[in-house]
């Protein structure tokens, strides 16, 4: 995953658990794309500050998710979800087809749903 991307997901996620000064810090890298300096400059502290902040967060966020796994149950059910709506428009096609509709697809249906309902 491409690491703005994790960031945004982790902060997305876990946010709300750093300090205020964190979360604005790292809201100027993550989403408002500032450079360093610029968040130096805005907060009254050095490019080293910022840096060490922003790598504190990656891993205190980081920690969250290896303790939580928030994102990858969110990302497993997602991909749940996609096969529920593949499967239903599959079923639809060939309902519409005049095709023989297998009972398979509630089968399938079922059990993913089974499986979301666990890992929630």
């Amino acid at each position: 995953m491409e690491k703005i991307v994790e960031q945004g997901l982790l902060y997305d996620f876990y946010g709300e658990l750093l300090t205020k000064h964190q979360r604005q810090i790292y809201e100027g890298i993550v989403y408002d794309n500032l450079s360093l300096g610029e968040i130096a400059q805005e907060e009254g502290i050095s490019r080293q500050a910022v840096h060490d902040i922003v790598k504190r967060c990656d891993k205190t966020l980081q920690g969250y998710e290896e303790k939580l796994k928030l994102i990858a149950k969110f990302e497993s059910i997602k991909a749940k979800v996609s096969c529920i709506n593949q499967l239903s428009e599959q079923f639809e096609n060939d309902k519409q087809m005049g095709r023989e509709v297998s009972i398979s697809y509630s089968a399938q249906v079922r059990k993913l749903s089974s499986e979301i309902l666990q890992e929630l």
